[in-house]
């Protein structure tokens, strides 16, 4: 199954911890906020990501393409037949198949994730989150749950900061009624990504390039009754601004991240 990560934003909020970066390589412990996520879903053994970049796409694939160099023992050979021996990994993410997708400079969310509909082949479901926000999300609980309802689409529901919007969960716990972004806030759960998604999904999407995920298909599948919450009410915290910036950090570095599941 594909774990697909959206991360091609401009990341306009939080240019004063980082100009010149992406905002999902934005580091925490030295290491990318993306990292962090896809470390999350490796724990549970999900493996095989779908990166919709976008904004200096350049940053994330010299990140990954020279991932294995930069956590090596390196031997060079200098001279007419120059070459480079490799010894002594020094990092644990074996078996990780990293896909850096080229989404487009500008598009918005939906469109980027309809853009990687090639990728997901003929897989009955994939993941799919945000690259700048992490969580100590159980995703096997999540991926039981999403197969048990049998409707198009799961999002992780948490209980977050007022500057969010709001959506509106039924009686039964998690048949949403109304999905409404960044409102002002009365107390509710709001969306924090981390969606199970059917491939069905893909073709609610078009490759309009304004199109965003959080807007018309999001309604859409309220609209269809095909949307559905599972709530988490441990961590979850985005990376939007300098203090929260400080705060991911703080919580690594003191040993006290509660998203570390590796």
């Amino acid at each position: 199954m594909k774990t697909v990560i959206l991360c091609g934003g401009f990341g306009t909020r939080i240019r004063d911890v980082a100009e010149d970066i992406p905002k999902p390589m934005i580091p925490i412990g030295g290491k990318p906020i993306i990292w962090h996520i896809m470390k999350t879903y490796a724990a549970y053994g999900h493996k095989d990501f779908i990166l919709c970049m976008g904004y200096k796409s350049e940053v994330i694939k010299d990140f990954f393409i020279n991932y294995e160099l930069r956590s090596a023992d390196v031997t060079i050979k200098l001279g007419e037949k120059s070459d480079q021996i490799v010894s002594d990994t020094c990092h644990d993410e074996d078996g990780w198949e990293i896909t850096l997708a080229e989404t487009g400079l500008k598009a918005m969310t939906g469109a980027r994730v309809r853009r990687i509909k090639k990728y997901i082949g003929n897989d009955t479901y994939f993941m799919l989150t945000y690259g700048d926000g992490v969580g100590d999300i159980d995703i096997e609980s999540l991926l039981t749950f999403h197969k048990s309802h049998g409707k198009m689409v799961t999002l992780t529901g948490v209980r977050p900061p007022g500057r969010f919007g709001e959506l509106g969960i039924a009686d039964d716990g998690s048949t949403v009624t109304g999905f409404n972004e960044k409102p002002q806030a009365s107390g509710g759960r709001i969306n924090g990504g981390y969606f199970v998604c059917n491939r069905s999904f893909l073709d609610v999407l078009s490759d309009d390039e304004d199109l965003i995920l959080e807007q018309e298909p999001m309604k859409k599948l309220v609209e269809l009754g095909e949307l559905k919450v599972f709530e988490h009410d441990g961590f979850w915290q985005p990376m939007d601004t300098s203090r929260e910036y400080s705060l991911l950090n703080k919580l690594y570095n003191n040993n006290q991240a509660p998203w570390v599941k590796w």
